[in-house]
């Protein structure tokens, strides 16, 4: 908490094995081999949990939290470490815009990931997110967000309400107002607005 004045970190991490993968898959259907297409996917997207799982051990030793860690397969499986990784988008963390900041920071293009207007990673054999290493973390289920609570984040983020209305729709728990059919949503007035005073043009 803020109030404790004292300094914590996190990291953060974005890992692909899926270059060349979407490529090599449609050379395989093109030749009508499925079966093949369908495993460099699978292969792909096993390799990239892995690469994500063996990066965040290494985070643990270097960290310093888990310098004497040592884990069988089965037990880095079933997460017997200390600490958690959350990837933006799933139910810990539901907000997909949240990776936009993620690879600003990482440099995410570098390593040759993209992000898709809807914010899914490119290659899809790819994996981000974040290291928690306090000892008492624990993954769990964002639930319904009210109102107030999507009002205030958006407010935080600088987003106008609609559109994060839109990327949080699935956790929701009331239904969100719709803009008149004889004017635009709320958010295309605000950001109009913002860019007129930027100077902004299309």
């Amino acid at each position: 908490p803020a109030r404790t004045k004292l300094a914590d970190h996190i990291g953060a991490f974005a890992v692909t094995t899926g270059i060349g993968a979407d490529e090599l898959s449609d050379r395989y259907v093109r030749e009508q081999d499925d079966y093949q297409a369908i495993m460099v996917k699978a292969l792909a997207d096993r390799l990239a949990e892995a690469f994500a799982e063996m990066l965040h051990e290494r985070a643990r030793r270097e960290w310093g939290y888990g310098a004497t860690e040592q884990l069988s397969p089965d037990e880095l499986v079933d997460e017997k470490y200390r600490g958690i990784r959350p990837a933006f988008g799933y139910p810990a963390c539901p907000d997909h815009t949240e990776k936009r900041k993620l690879f600003d920071l990482l440099g995410g293009e570098q390593i040759g990931i993209t992000l898709t207007e809807s914010f899914a990673m490119s290659p899809a054999a790819s994996v981000s997110g974040i290291y928690l290493g306090h000892p008492k973390s624990r993954y769990f289920t964002v639930g319904r967000i009210g109102a107030d609570q999507v009002e205030d984040y958006a407010k935080r983020k600088g987003m106008p309400l609609a559109e994060m209305e839109r990327w949080l729709a699935p956790n929701l728990g009331y239904e969100p107002e719709a803009p008149k059919a004889s004017e635009p949503a709320a958010w295309v007035r605000r950001f109009t607005r913002s860019s007129a005073r930027r100077g902004c043009t299309t």
